[in-house]
């Protein structure tokens, strides 16, 4: 028998429900999910049916069911930047905040303050031990839906105590092992939006949330004509080209923003590529330092296939990367990640 303890993070999807029933076995367990609703409306209608399909879960499981109210936290460390980083022109990326804060900050306080050893989640992804005693974060064996970009914040204490029960299955396999549970999650659709803008509208969200107006501008060509008016550079994302609302009589991209004077740029889209681009707080996961210009893989996006690029440690807290190939669409605010082959090197934010 396995003598740890263990709480395992439900969020009432499928993912969580297996990684419980895995986790659980042979140890004193239980689930918890987290309550993030800070507000009234569609984001604590979900959390409610949320935190209900999970305790359901733990009860077919035969697990204690705990709730840990972390929308303070939540507000504080991922709602409110977000605001912040849109409305300075930037394109962030919020469940990398909030696994860094919350889900591996906030909830492995309460994980520890309700007397358990260690935590387990739903991720895809695996996590592995060196000769040297240092924690490794590894690709998931099922690469569709490895979530490791997700987690290269995560520091050698998180990963000293955190489980992902499913980085060796792959999703077919965990869909097939809650049927034959017979557990509620089963047939639950994995979710897609940003949990507290279900409706995708960044922009009134944003104007709902804070003191400033989002004020039309000009859409300028990249020499600086005008080309017609824009809704407010929030709306707007490096790379877009759908919903832009402007006839030009060919295809036009978003390839650069600017808050200080409220233009859009549009170019074509050879106008998106780059070869070469700076991170800020940074985490590095095998290391603590990169000590010479090293060849890794790095991806500036979520859905993006890793490409080769030379890395520099530049600072304390600064990476230069440099692309061999050039790569479309980089945004500030997002985060870029390196590997090395199925390992995480670590990552930082795109400045």
């Amino acid at each position: 028998m396995n003598e740890s303890s263990i709480m395992i993070a439900m969020s009432g999807g499928v993912d969580s429900a297996v990684a419980a029933y895995l986790a659980a076995k042979g140890r004193r367990a239980a689930g918890v999910t987290m309550d993030l609703a800070f507000e009234d409306g569609p984001h604590r209608e979900n959390a409610l049916r949320d935190i209900a399909d999970a305790a359901a879960t733990c009860q077919r499981l035969g697990l204690p069911h705990r709730v840990a109210d972390l929308a303070a936290a939540f507000k504080e460390h991922v709602v409110m930047p977000f605001m912040k980083e849109y409305l300075q022109g930037r394109t962030p990326n919020p469940c990398v905040d909030c696994n860094k804060h919350v889900k591996f900050g906030a909830l492995v306080d309460f994980v520890r303050q309700s007397g358990y050893d260690r935590l387990a989640t739903g991720h895809y992804a695996q996590i592995e031990r060196d000769q040297s005693g240092r924690y490794l974060l590894r690709r998931a064996k099922d690469h569709t839906k490895d979530q490791t970009y997700m987690l290269y914040s995560l520091s050698q204490d998180v990963l000293s105590l955190t489980e992902f029960p499913l980085g060796g299955m792959t999703k077919q396999e965990v869909r097939a092992l809650a049927l034959e549970l017979g557990l509620v999650a089963a047939h639950k659709s994995d979710s897609q939006d940003i949990c507290f803008i279900p409706n995708g509208e960044y922009g009134a969200f944003i104007e709902a949330h804070t003191n400033t107006p989002i004020v039309a501008g000009d859409f300028l060509s990249l020499d600086g004509r005008v080309l017609g008016r824009h809704r407010g550079v929030v709306h707007y994302t490096v790379g877009q080209r759908k919903g832009l609302g402007i006839a030009l009589g060919h295809p036009a991209f978003v390839v650069r923003k600017s808050v200080t004077d409220n233009t859009v740029t549009l170019g074509k889209n050879e106008d998106l590529f780059t070869t070469r681009l700076t991170v800020r707080g940074i985490n590095l996961i095998p290391y603590d330092t990169l000590r010479s210009p090293t060849r890794l893989l790095a991806k500036a996006r979520y859905r993006q296939e890793a490409a080769s690029a030379r890395v520099e440690q530049t600072d304390a807290d600064e990476l230069t990367v440099e692309f061999e190939a050039p790569q479309r669409a980089v945004c500030a605010g997002q985060s870029l990640v390196l590997y090395d082959g199925e390992y995480v090197v670590g990552g930082g934010k795109i400045i």
